[in-house]
């Protein structure tokens, strides 16, 4: 007996709408029964972790902290899967691009003035970008399969960030404790509201409308959509799969390097040995789930903030490991691609032939 997965000749438009929506009430399933296990109350679980938070004005501005890399740097992520170009390696692109952007004023601390901030976003969103071009140069130019190099230059990118803030850029008058020196006023993002949220979220807002028009009104948009859907129809058209790949590479690493330089001259100030708990990876569910749409990630990535900031509140009210939110996280991803599994294609049982001809 085997289990196969047939093609659909037509799938249901109304469960493709509902399927996220269908995804998050089975994670919310699947988190009650953890919370039992735990030997906790699942109801008061749940509500610690998805309710209680959106009342609560700090939670809020927290809410809005972290989903801020996460939708940036999931919208970079979009352009590359429609694409079907893939990035695994968004979080070792952060990294680089916060090390970049962390370069004047570490290197140059008595550089303030109204340029310093710009040219801190501009080196952030190049050192991304070019982190990310070496998976892309090596698959236009060697096939290389983009999913494992992306992903080992995040040890690379990680361990480079290690280096420095332990060796050379680490901070004289710190005590020998490995982190860089803090960033002057001219080097921090400014702030909004009585909390650590900055200007970093009205960019990422005006990056995820720019992006939908360009997605949606343009021609590299259509040029994106049709290259991933028939790369064939895509060729024959005119346009470039190399080009392309090359083009949604350096996209998606200057978002991710956008993201990663806002993150340490905002909320950070500063270069520290583990600068992300996780963006790069959590945003590729963030993608998914906002269905690879601008509009739709910027929604996803506000429920995944959530999940973060629900962990922290079980961890301290009800004791649970906030390793919880990790796993409600990867639970989201099963539950979005199961249930994008089953809406293009259904379970068929088939038998062996072997198996079959022997019985006969």
């Amino acid at each position: 007996m085997r289990i196969e997965l047939v093609k659909r000749k037509e799938h249901s438009q109304l469960m493709t709408v509902l399927s996220p929506l269908l995804a998050v009430l089975l994670t919310l399933i699947t988190a009650a029964i953890l919370f039992s296990l735990a030997g906790k109350d699942p109801i008061e679980g749940l509500f610690k972790f998805f309710i209680e938070p959106l009342f609560d004005s700090w939670s809020l501005q927290e809410l809005l902290v972290k989903a801020t890399p996460l939708v940036l740097i999931a919208a970079g992520l979009s352009v590359c899967y429609l694409s079907n170009n893939w990035n695994i390696g968004a979080e070792g692109q952060f990294v680089v691009g916060a090390i970049c952007g962390s370069f004047l004023p570490i290197i140059f601390p008595d550089f303030q003035n109204a340029l310093t901030l710009p040219l801190m976003l501009l080196f952030g969103i190049a050192g991304g970008a070019c982190w990310a071009l070496i998976p892309a140069i090596l698959k236009a130019r060697f096939s290389t399969n983009e999913i494992l190099s992306s992903l080992m230059l995040v040890y690379v990118g990680n361990l480079l960030l290690d280096y420095l803030v332990r060796g050379p850029w680490r901070d004289p008058d710190g005590y020998n404790f490995p982190e860089s020196l803090l960033f002057s006023d001219a080097a921090t993002m400014p702030s909004i509201g009585f909390g650590r949220l900055t200007i970093a979220a009205p960019i990422t807002l005006v990056v995820i409308v720019v992006l939908a028009l360009v997605l949606s009104r343009t021609l590299k948009g259509f040029e994106i959509r049709v290259m991933g859907e028939s790369p064939r129809a895509g060729e024959f058209a005119g346009f470039s799969k190399g080009r392309l790949t090359l083009f949604v590479f350096a996209i998606s690493g200057g978002l991710a390097g956008l993201a990663g330089t806002m993150e340490v001259s905002g909320s950070l100030n500063q270069l520290l040995p583990v600068i992300s708990p996780g963006y790069g990876f959590t945003a590729i569910i963030v993608a998914f789930l906002g269905r690879l749409n601008p509009i739709g990630i910027l929604i996803a990535g506000f429920v995944l903030a959530l999940s973060y900031i629900g962990g922290e509140g079980v961890q301290a009210s009800l004791g649970i490991s906030d390793k919880i939110s990790n796993v409600i996280q990867g639970m989201l991803l099963f539950y979005v691609l199961a249930c994008d599994t089953l809406i293009l294609y259904k379970v068929r049982i088939g038998h062996n032939r072997r198996t079959a001809s022997q019985g006969a």
